[in-house]
């Protein structure tokens, strides 16, 4: 019989176990085992699992298992805190940290203090001299090591007398040549150092100079040098941004300035480390990092006008989003540098050991200046399109269009790549791991990440593919553009060709198809279940498919006509009796633009017959009444004089595919012969053409004494001679006579206009 004690004990580890565990259970030569605890114990196997542990084990078992249970049921607490709470909590310990600022700072001074007693007693005052006048050494060896560097690199740097804004690669060659020596310079130096200081200098000693010559002196001649590169202070012609002298100087020296105080920060933080002074004990990094972020914001308020200018560029043609953006950028900066200065706090409160390395290794700095230069990397994303941008195709309103749509895209890729740097440069600073992250796939920052990833993929996809077909479709729009001093009469103009009736169409197709599918690849990246999505929008089709019929014949039949390649944007077609220009087509329908004004929206499923009138090439058939006693031969040499000329003009040969000719004498009418002309001409063109050849013959039949036929009302009138002695009925009876006969005439003449 089992000891009531050791048998409570026994079923307590087995309610709490819920699954196999192993225990290690001592026999009694002092051996352990593995014990396997099934789901499902019955009274017998608890009796023999019992047999066989001590007291002491259970007991341990128990133990454990309880504190599991407790680990878990505090995190699941933890989990459910509540927004409110969480920002509470977070609040209170930003406070308290805040507190225990003020509290430390009489400890400021001595702090400092001890930290330098104690680098003198470890050093001592002969150390101290010693390892003061090696460093002053290096750095006067470094020095003039640098200046026989510039001495050899000038002949590379040759002055340009150009302005950046005609001349921008000549700008950027000399800046960059420029900055390549002044940064060979620099490495010259800092090693040149650190190569006579490791042969002068105690390791100990190194510890402490290093960070002097790289932080105070190094790092701000860098910062001095970058500067200069991009603002161009003393070379105004050459400047990359767009900012006067006076703000170029400014930012530049207290660029300089910034640098120098973050260089600062950074020494004295690790020298107190290096001499057993935390920094915690003093809080002297919270009033250093606040001094940088207010630098920062007086900064950036001071040269708000200098550093609107720089945002906004000089490019002129610049959207509304641009012209707001440069104006904000200012205050952006400011909300920048307060942001982070919050963020350094609340990561400061949370007394994590790796945090204070990251902070300690300017994580914080590093993401502040990416934050604040992405600004000014836009502003040279738009500068390099403007600059390296292909030249626009052809001219007129169409390319200059799809130039500008082209320029936007551009702009845009560069924006998405722009900030896809400035996320790895900041992921690098807080040795974050973006793809191993994202490759994760288990927590919600791996989602988010993964959701990222796939949209801007999408979104440079969707862009490369506009930029594509927008260039080919000006190049093709461009080609077959109207000019302005051509007509498109009834007989409509020449049309685009297939390529420019189709990519529009494609365009859409793409857009929409990729704008589809990644959308349904960021949602399952969140986590999103997207198989309902795709049964629903089979549903959603197949409900389409029966309930739109008419919607399915116009799309099919759409697809077809456009394999069929039976008409263009821009040809005149007649379809039932409408006729019009092909001004725009869609998944369903047309749109045809009379040349009175008109647009005719028809559905490509009414379509049963479709004239086009653009197609190839045009016969314009020209008609002139001449007298009786006209001689055609005469007529037909004028004819063929007036098509040599005009196949020999430079401005209407390329119109015509045959030349203007006589078809002799087509018929009689009452007044005169008729004698008919034609020519071939490409679509479009024919108008302009038939303009100047009417012009031409008129002259021509003026110069050779040819007058065109008149319709003339003769009334015969016996006893014309004694017209004197007519009476006032008679003159008013032929009045009538003469009126009815020329009424017949207008009424011919209007019939024959009909057919």
């Amino acid at each position: 019989m089992f000891h009531p004690i050791r048998l409570l004990m026994a079923l307590i580890s087995v309610v709490l176990l819920s699954g196999p565990v192993l225990a290690q259970v001592g026999s009694t030569s002092g051996t352990s085992a593995t014990v396997s605890i099934p789901d499902d114990l019955t009274p017998e196997q608890v009796d023999d699992l019992v047999a066989r542990m001590s007291d002491d084990q259970v007991r341990s078992i128990l133990l454990d298992r309880l504190d599991a249970v407790a680990e878990k049921q505090a995190e699941v607490t933890a989990g459910k805190k509540g927004l409110i709470q969480s920002a509470s909590d977070t609040a209170s310990s930003m406070v308290a940290s805040w507190l225990d600022v003020i509290r430390k700072i009489p400890l400021l001074i001595t702090a400092q203090i001890e930290a330098f007693s104690n680098f003198g007693n470890t050093f001592g005052a002969g150390g101290i001299v010693t390892m003061i006048g090696y460093t002053f050494l290096a750095l006067a060896v470094g020095f003039a090591a640098e200046k026989l560097v510039g001495l050899w690199t000038r002949r590379w740097i040759k002055v340009v007398d150009g302005d950046a804004s005609t001349d921008l690669r000549g700008a950027v060659t000399f800046l960059f040549k420029r900055f390549c020596c002044e940064f060979l310079g620099l490495l010259v130096f800092y090693y040149v150092v650190v190569f006579i200081g490791r042969h002068l200098l105690t390791p100990e000693q190194i510890s402490q100079a290093g960070p002097f010559v790289f932080y105070l002196i190094w790092f701000p001649r860098l910062g001095a040098a970058v500067s200069r590169f991009v603002i161009a202070p003393n070379q105004s012609s050459l400047r990359l941004v767009n900012v006067d002298d006076h703000w170029a100087k400014y930012l530049h020296r207290n660029l300089i300035g910034l640098f120098l105080l973050i260089g600062f920060t950074l020494f004295i933080l690790d020298f107190n480390a290096l001499n057993d002074v935390l920094p915690g004990e003093s809080r002297l990094g919270f009033w250093l990092n606040t001094s940088i972020h207010i630098y920062v914001g007086i900064i950036a308020w001071t040269a708000r006008k200098g550093l609107s200018d720089m945002m906004l560029g000089s490019d002129p043609d610049r959207t509304h989003f641009d012209e707001e953006a440069a104006r904000l950028y200012p205050y952006f900066a400011i909300g920048v540098t307060v942001g982070m200065w919050l963020l350094v706090e609340y990561l400061t409160s949370q007394r994590d050991p790796r945090i204070f390395a990251l902070l300690a290794h300017g994580a914080h700095f590093i993401t502040m200046f990416w934050l604040l230069i992405a600004p000014a990397l836009d502003t040279l994303i738009r500068g390099l399109v403007r600059h390296l941008q292909p030249p626009m195709i052809g001219g007129g309103a169409v390319a200059e269009k799809a130039y500008q749509s082209s320029k936007r895209s551009y702009i845009r890729i560069g924006r998405v790549l722009a900030g896809i740097l400035v996320i790895l440069l900041i992921a690098n600073a807080w040795d974050l791991d973006l793809q191993e992250i994202a490759g994760a796939g288990t927590d919600s920052g791996s989602k988010v990440i993964q959701f990222f990833i796939i949209v801007a993929i999408g979104y440079i996809l969707n862009e490369g593919v506009s930029l594509w077909i927008n260039r080919r479709l000006a190049k093709e729009q461009t080609s077959a553009e109207q000019s302005p001093d051509e007509e498109a009469g009834e007989g409509g103009g020449a049309g685009g060709s297939r390529l420019a009736t189709v990519l529009p169409l494609l365009r859409v197709t793409a857009q929409v198809t990729i704008a589809v599918i990644f959308v349904l690849l960021a949602l399952g990246a969140l986590g999103v279940n997207i198989t309902p999505l795709l049964a629903g929008a089979g549903v959603l089709g197949l409900a389409i498919g029966f309930g739109a019929q008419k919607l399915v014949a116009d799309i099919v039949g759409g697809v077809f006509f456009l394999i069929d390649d039976a008409f263009r944007v821009g040809e005149y077609v007649d379809v039932g009796g409408t006729m019009g220009t092909v001004e725009k087509i869609s998944i369903r329908s047309m749109q045809l633009r009379h040349h009175r004004g008109p647009v005719h929206t028809i559905p490509y499923g009414e379509i049963q017959k479709l004239t086009n009138f653009s197609r190839d090439w045009v016969i314009m058939k020209l008609k002139f009444t001449v007298p009786f006693d006209t001689d055609p031969n005469k007529v037909k040499k004028i004819f063929k004089k007036i098509g040599a000329e005009m196949m020999a003009d430079e401005i209407h040969k390329d119109g015509f595919l045959q030349p203007f000719k006589s078809q002799g004498v087509f018929d009689f009418d009452d007044v005169g012969m008729i004698i008919r002309g034609k020519f071939m001409a490409k679509p479009g063109k024919q108008f302009t053409l038939r303009k100047e050849i009417f012009n031409r013959v008129k002259s021509s039949f003026k110069e050779n004494g040819i007058d065109f036929a008149r319709r003339e009302v003769r009334v015969a009138i016996p006893g014309l001679e004694d017209t004197e002695h007519l009476s006032e009925e008679h003159k008013a009876a032929i009045g009538a006579a003469a009126g009815d006969a020329v009424a017949q005439q207008v009424q011919q003449q209007q019939e024959d206009l009909k057919k």
